[in-house]
């Protein structure tokens, strides 16, 4: 089992925080207070997960500087009041992001719950190689 500092466990409930007040803000119709806060908690608690110099090297692979366009970029425009063009612009960019996780994460869901339904499709989203 993985041990985590209570550094990492802070960055852990700042990404909690931060997915939250994004959650909040889509709910409220798109308020960009709350968008922005959310955001800002995420990358925050993100950095202090894995450390600064590994979020700027995962960030900034040549492979993933469109994605990486794409979720700051809308993170920018979220904090210029722009709040749906920018959650479009985001979640577009966390796709190609995040596009390798995908798999990992369903196959995970679908060994840790026991609900017969959504554990088989979970299990069977994670044995894909791709989501296209």
């Amino acid at each position: 089992m993985v041990s985590i500092t209570d550094f990492q466990k802070i960055g852990v409930g700042l990404v909690g925080f931060g997915l939250f007040f994004i959650l909040f803000g889509v709910l409220l119709y798109f308020d960009s207070v709350l968008l922005a806060f959310g955001n800002i908690l995420f990358l925050s608690g993100l950095a202090i997960i894995i450390g600064l110099q590994r979020t700027f090297r995962f960030f900034f692979q040549k492979e993933k500087l469109k994605g990486t366009s794409f979720f700051l970029g809308g993170i920018l425009i979220v904090l210029l009041r722009w709040p749906l063009l920018g959650m479009l612009l985001e979640t577009y960019g966390f796709i190609a992001l995040f596009r390798n996780f995908f798999p990992v994460v369903f196959g995970f869901l679908g060994t840790v719950g026991n609900i017969p339904l959504l554990s088989k499709l979970f299990q069977k989203l994670g044995d894909t190689s791709s989501l296209v």
